[in-house]
């Protein structure tokens, strides 16, 4: 039995020896990302109102990851993230706060792998600016800001940008196929794919989709896909559900945009979740011509894909709508990893593991054969997906420093809990939240209202403590970022941390 095994292995290593570039050849990466896709909006995740069977197709052929959240559920912010792999506090980046520094960035995936060898190419909503130093403008209108020489490709734009092709700067000469840009960054894509084939290079192509982000704008070639369909509604929608989660929590934007966006009479909701779902359905006919292009070129079996958003949506769950909060709808989104070297038994799975958006950049570059990643707050997905193990963390943080006063938020999620604590004490005490995601998941019921104290809620302040020791030892000293290890703290008192507030969140 030992001379079988050895004689395999000496078989191995002749053809290693005579054909290097079959054994150690990395994949070809595509990493698509929507924008305020909520968590319940594919067929992999059991929506059966949904048509979305592209990404359905790389869900049931990859992993479906069940708790996936975005550490800091904004789209900016968020953006960072994944491109760094880093916690907001480490980026410094953020609306309200500043750009990404450039010295931080060039740690980025774009960047690493570009200089590992790949080709690389960007399309879509880039979102945040990248800068010098501190303080420079992050208007996001400044294309000055953008970093177009680290891509080999490039159809993107720092700001919001258009759902109408022709008004992209960058991504305008396919307004004539394709009016709607979600359609148009899928052709983008088919050239970059192509033109990257014909090269020796490995590639990795990022699209950072605007849709389905407002205003509501979807491609009207697809206006017949839900014209008929009645959508169900989660079983925590409506304000009724709302009453008991913390004060702080309706002092934000989400509250009145229940109203605002219309989730609150039944017509208005349905409406508002055609359009929405539409637009995810022109996203699903993008992954398509992609999927379809790889086929083409002969490279679909040595092509991971991963697939997820920016930050979730509420769309009237606990009365809310909109995203930010790191409820589950704020914050949860869908995340599929697709690798077609995988064997076909561990294909086709899905996991509850806690993962993050700060993993992204984590999987990416370990995907590329990248091994210095251990400045990253991220981890890699690929174990998980690979099946060789079962979770990669205990804890994750979640943040919220962007927005009303009211509604600044930290909190720390396992695979059982979520703790939240809201700083903001101006005429109300700052509040702690904790669920039992394990037999509550829509949020039901705040465990800290229990007349007795829960056993996990001392486990959770601890892990909510050292989380927050994190943030004090490792925030950029800049942007505003340090002053909020002190306003998160619990022991401190409001009175203290109101003159510690960034002038942005001055009350």
């Amino acid at each position: 039995m030992k001379k079988r095994y050895f004689l395999q292995f000496l078989l191995w290593l002749v053809f290693a020896l005579a054909h290097p570039e079959c054994v150690a050849k990395p994949p070809n990466i595509i990493f698509l990302f929507a924008d305020d896709q909520a968590y319940d909006t594919l067929g992999c995740y059991g929506n059966p109102d949904v048509r979305t069977p592209n990404i359905d197709r790389l869900g049931h052929a990859g992993l479906i990851f069940d708790r996936h959240y975005n550490t800091t559920a904004i789209c900016m912010a968020s953006r960072a993230n994944v491109m760094t792999g880093l916690l907001e506090y480490r980026t410094g980046c953020n609306f309200m706060h500043g750009p990404m520094m450039r010295s931080i960035w060039e740690q980025s995936y774009p960047v690493r792998l570009r200089a590992k060898g790949y080709r690389t190419g960007f399309g879509g909503k880039f979102g945040f600016a990248v800068a010098d130093a501190p303080g420079q403008s992050a208007d996001e209108h400044q294309y000055e800001h953008l970093p177009l020489e680290d891509f080999d490709f490039w159809v993107g734009g720092v700001g919001q940008t258009h759902y109408a092709t022709e008004k992209n700067k960058y991504l305008a000469h396919y307004a004539d196929r394709f009016s709607h840009s979600t359609r148009a960054y899928g052709a983008a894509g088919i050239d970059f794919i192509r033109t990257s084939s014909k090269t020796k290079q490995p590639f990795c192509l990022t699209l950072f989709f605007k849709a389905p982000h407002r205003p509501t704008t979807p491609d009207p070639a697809f206006d017949d896909v839900y014209k008929a369909t009645t959508f169900r509604k989660l079983p925590n929608y409506g304000r009724a559900f709302g009453n008991h989660l913390a004060p702080q929590s309706r002092l934000g934007r989400q509250y009145p945009r229940f109203e605002e966006w219309g989730y609150h009479t039944e017509t208005s909701y349905q409406d508002a979740m055609r359009t929405y779902h539409q637009q995810i359905y022109g996203i699903d006919v993008a992954v398509g011509m992609i999927l379809d292009e790889l086929e083409i070129q002969g490279i679909a079996d040595e092509t991971v894909i991963i697939y997820s958003s920016d930050n979730g949506f509420f769309n009237g769950s606990h009365g809310l709508g909109s995203k930010v909060l790191p409820y589950e709808e704020g914050a949860r989104v869908p995340m599929v990893i697709f690798d077609p070297r995988v064997p076909v038994s561990h294909r086709g799975r899905r996991t509850t593991a806690v993962s993050g958006n700060i993993d992204i950049a984590a999987t990416i570059m370990d995907l590329a054969g990248i091994e210095n990643r251990s400045k990253l707050d991220g981890q890699s997905l690929m174990p998980l997906v690979r099946g060789q193990v079962a979770s990669i963390r205990e804890r994750l943080p979640l943040i919220q420093v962007w927005g009303a006063t009211g509604s600044l938020t930290f909190g720390v999620v396992t695979q059982h809990y979520k703790y939240l604590y809201w700083c903001y004490g101006e005429g109300m005490q700052p509040r702690e939240e904790l669920f039992d995601l394990q037999f509550d998941p829509y949020e039901m019921r705040n465990l800290l209202h229990i007349p007795t104290e829960h056993p996990a809620l001392p486990r959770m302040r601890a892990h909510y403590a050292s989380e927050l020791a994190l943030w004090k030892q490792m925030a950029v000293p800049f942007h505003g970022y340090q002053p909020f290890g002190i306003i998160f703290d619990p022991e401190v008192p409001w009175a203290r941390k109101r003159d510690l507030l960034p002038a942005p969140f001055k009350p």
